[in-house]
């Protein structure tokens, strides 16, 4: 029948392939382009593409003629004035002609973990974690904050039931909302972040490796992909967490069917603040290498599947509008967006959310979702260091 799209044929054995059929045949890109042409025609938009210039692109040293919508966000990056990554940042393998090389980032040959590059200077992270990017008024526009603190409950909820009893510590806590979370439920929780305003009474301003003690669970929510050292850091964790103690960690996916598709677009590349870009055999290799034992594995709970979808499908429009920037405060936006810029990216989200879904229930059911989430536990007689 005309104008039935049936999904339940794959005509491609990769799975990529078949979303890129899959979003040509639902017609995403036409709707895109027939919106664009729409919004010129009644002015409610000018879509020349004149760029504001990125927050990070201006004080990176790139060209003020590069910005996010111009090239890429991974292509912008690639041209500040920083020096190249030498070395894997997961596994230590220096590089050289057998790794793959892409914009902004290097694949390592040895353990398919992707390290940005350039690599940046404290300076330039410094600048990418400024004020702007987390303000005390709250990073999202609308009930968006509110929306955060809920999905913060509800992850502190579930974790509360299954993680031991003793003191818990989150590791990149931010503003301290999943702390918060914790702690109404009586639990000692306490976090840490080298980027953290101070203002948070049981958030610590340090880095990671500076802690001590023993702890039921240690919790890299979003967290170990933007750290110097990862598996250092893990190897920490290791022996921070008492024997039945539990670790928990939440990154995107690399390898996820989003990342492939959006490629230098994707969401969870946030160059340069991601400096590693970890693969799922990777990441659970390396606990199970540490004493833990896996027990449980989630392409879903990690969150931020179906946005990156979302953003992914609006990035490909005409203009590139920002989907992230678009449901940002306009004083935590990495770009400047006027209103009818802002009103592009939001009607397209809505028009593309029904391809977003089928996007995220085939990765899902493919195991390759866009965040990989772990719970594993640490074995009595688990040897660490």
């Amino acid at each position: 029948m005309a104008g039935v799209v049936r999904l339940t044929h794959q005509p491609s054995r990769d799975p990529a392939a078949w979303m890129v059929s899959c979003t040509r045949v639902c017609g995403l890109m036409e709707l895109g382009n027939l919106l664009a042409a729409q919004l010129v025609v009644k002015g409610l938009i000018y879509l020349s593409f004149a760029k504001p210039v990125s927050r990070l692109i201006a004080g990176a040293g790139a060209s003020r003629s590069d910005s996010l919508r111009e090239v890429n966000p991974a292509l912008a990056y690639s041209r500040t004035t920083a020096l190249p990554a030498s070395e894997c940042a997961w596994c230590g393998h220096r590089f050289d002609g057998n790794d793959e090389h892409h914009a902004g980032r290097i694949r390592c040959a040895r353990c398919g973990v992707a390290t940005t590059s350039p690599w940046p200077s404290d300076e330039q992270l410094g600048d990418a974690y400024a004020v702007w990017y987390r303000p005390t008024a709250g990073r999202f526009s609308g009930a968006g904050d509110k929306v955060l603190r809920r999905t913060r409950s509800a992850l502190a909820n579930r974790l509360h039931r299954v993680l031991p009893k003793g003191p818990i510590l989150d590791v990149g806590a931010g503003d301290g909302t999943l702390v918060d979370a914790f702690r109404r439920h009586g639990r000692e929780a306490t976090g840490v972040d080298p980027y953290a305003s101070g203002s948070h009474p049981h958030v610590r301003g340090v880095e990671f490796e500076e802690m001590t003690g023993a702890w039921s669970a240690v919790i890299f929510w979003h967290s170990l992909e933007h750290l110097r050292r990862p598996v250092r850091a893990l190897r920490h964790a290791a022996d921070l967490v008492v024997p039945g103690g539990v670790l928990v960690v939440a990154v995107p996916n690399a390898t996820s069917l989003q990342a492939r598709l959006f490629g230098d677009r994707w969401l969870a590349l946030d160059l340069p603040r991601h400096l590693v870009h970890i693969s799922p055999p990777a990441l659970l290799s390396q606990v199970e290498a540490l004493g833990f034992r896996v027990e449980r594995v989630s392409y879903l709970r990690g969150g931020q599947v179906l946005f990156g979808w979302l953003h992914g499908l609006v990035g490909r429009l005409p203009g590139h509008p920002d989907l992230y920037d678009a449901i940002r405060r306009s004083q935590a936006r990495q770009a400047a967006q006027s209103p009818a810029l802002r009103l592009y990216a939001l009607t397209a989200a809505v028009a593309a959310l029904p391809v977003a879904l089928v996007g995220t229930a085939v990765e899902v059911a493919a195991r390759s979702g866009g965040t990989i989430y772990v719970e594993a536990r640490r074995e009595p007689d688990a040897v660490t260091g």
